[in-house]
This record gives structure tokens, C-alpha cells and sequence, in this order.
């Protein structure tokens, strides 16, 4: 049975229009949800759009033991096999999530995009999207995912109800650490440093020639010393973070 749609989201999904009712995208914030065992948890998760194997910030994760969710799509996993081959020594660390097979925006209809990248024509093609890049996940490290987040974060109402009629949660955020990876390392330091006990963060494992490894490497360090603990989307359950409902916080990535 399909789940009901968090109310914030079913708010800002639909938006009056001088037609009638327009689908308009929204940004899913989400946060871990309460655990029964106390602690300073928090997710970190690492998209990989398409681009390259941001290999300094994975040597980094191996070194301190920093578990993450990566997000992949079928693209970046074609091309990138030495990545993958050190993600898969380390699935002990790392959860590989669908990021989708081409890594198209989750909404749905002619001429529809998110921050210039063009949507899908249909519900076909949306539900291509999803499927084959579960498949590429699951043939390239032998494990199905349960998790997807779409390229650029964004969905609408009607993709959020197809995403879930194939069985997969959406795996939104609270703290968006690199924009994209075009942040510089200060800016990415300074987010990192007013991370919350229970927050999910988002940020890239791309783009190497961005400031995402600097500044996630000076970043984690800090949250180490402060006493957080990391945990994988799937050790965990999210939850709907309502004081960032409606926010806008994710760029192109």
C-alpha cells in the first residue's frame, strides 16, 4: 500500500496557478529518527552523480572509519571502476544507495527541470530512471538498495508517489555541506561545525578538483572530537524535519 505523503511536502507540492493546479518540485528534509540507544548519531551521505572518484575524500572515511551512504548512479559507476573497486573492499564502511541510472530530476512532464536539468517526459521514464539504476547497484556491489534520492534533491508529487510504488524510501537531508561540491572549504567547514545531533547530511564524492574532501576532512575531524557517531541509512529510519520544510538549500550538482 502507498504510504500518505508527509503533509509539508503534499503543501508545497501544490501550488494555485492561473490554470488550475501546478506540480511544483520541493527539497525533502529529513533527519535520523529518534533512537532507542542515546547518542550523538548522525548520517553522512555522498552523492556520485556522474564525473570522477573523489579519491582524497575516500581515502580520508577509510582512514578515521567513517561509515557513509554513497548515492550512485549507473552512470558514475560505469565510469569509475577503481572507484568502485575501493568502495566494494569496504562495504563494511559504506552503504551504495540509487542515485538513478542517468541522473535526471525527479519530476515529471514536457519541459519540466530543476536548475536547468530537464525532467522526465513521463512516468515511463521515471520509473527507468529508478529501476535500472537499483539494478546498476545491485549488480555492481551484489546488494539491492533500499534508498534513492533523485539528482538535485528535488521531486514532485506525483515522482514521490511513483518512487514509493517501487518500493524505495527517498533519503532527503538536513545539512547541505558543499552545494553540489562548489562550495570552498571554509564555507564547508563552517556548516559542518553546526551540525546537530541527529542531522543527515549531504555532500559529494565527484567532482576531486572541488574543495568537498578539504573541507569534509576538516569538518569530520571536528564532529569526531566533539563525540558523534556516524551510522549507514541502512542501520537507521528517517523522519520529516519541519523546521526546514520548504527550504531551498541544494544546488545544481
Amino acid at each position: 500500500m502507498m504510504k500518505l505523503l508527509p503533509i509539508a511536502i503534499l503543501a508545497l507540492a501544490f501550488a494555485p496557478h492561473s490554470g488550475g493546479v501546478e506540480l511544483r518540485p520541493v527539497e525533502i528534509h529529513d533527519q535520523l529518527a529518534l533512537q532507542a540507544e542515546p547518542g550523538k548519531k548522525i548520517a553522512l551521505t555522498l552523492d556520485a552523480c556522474s564525473g570522477k572518484f573523489d579519491s582524497n575524500m575516500i581515502d580520508f572515511l577509510i582512514k578515521n572509519r567513517i561509515p557513509a551512504t554513497i548515492f550512485a548512479t549507473k552512470k558514475w559507476l560505469n565510469r569509475n571502476p577503481l572507484g568502485l573497486s575501493v568502495i566494494k573492499a569496504h562495504l563494511d564502511l559504506f552503504d551504495v544507495e540509487n542515485h538513478g541510472e542517468k541522473h535526471i530530476p525527479a519530476v515529471i512532464g514536457a519541459g519540466k527541470s530543476v536548475y536547468g536539468i530537464p525532467g522526465e517526459p513521463d512516468v515511463v521514464h521515471l520509473r527507468r530512471e529508478v529501476i535500472e539504476g537499483g539494478k546498476a547497484v545491485e549488480k555492481a556491489t551484489g546488494i539491492a538498495p533500499h534508498w534513492y534520492r533523485s539528482a538535485t534533491a528535488e521531486y514532485d508529487a506525483q515522482a514521490i508517489s511513483e518512487i514509493d510504488k517501487l518500493g524505495y524510501k527517498i533519503a532527503g537531508f538536513s545539512v547541505n555541506a558543499d552545494d553540489g561540491a562548489t562550495s570552498k572549504q571554509r564555507t564547508i567547514e563552517k556548516r559542518l561545525a553546526r551540525v546537530k545531533a541527529g542531522d543527515v547530511i549531504i555532500a559529494h564524492m565527484n567532482k576531486p578538483a572541488s574543495d568537498s574532501a578539504k573541507g569534509l576532512s576538516v569538518g569530520l575531524a571536528y564532529l569526531l572530537k566533539a563525540g558523534f557517531t556516524f551510522v549507514r541509512l541502512d542501520q537507521v529510519k528517517l523522519q520529516e524535519s519541519p523546521a526546514k520544510a520548504g527550504r531551498n538549500l541544494h544546488r545544481k550538482s
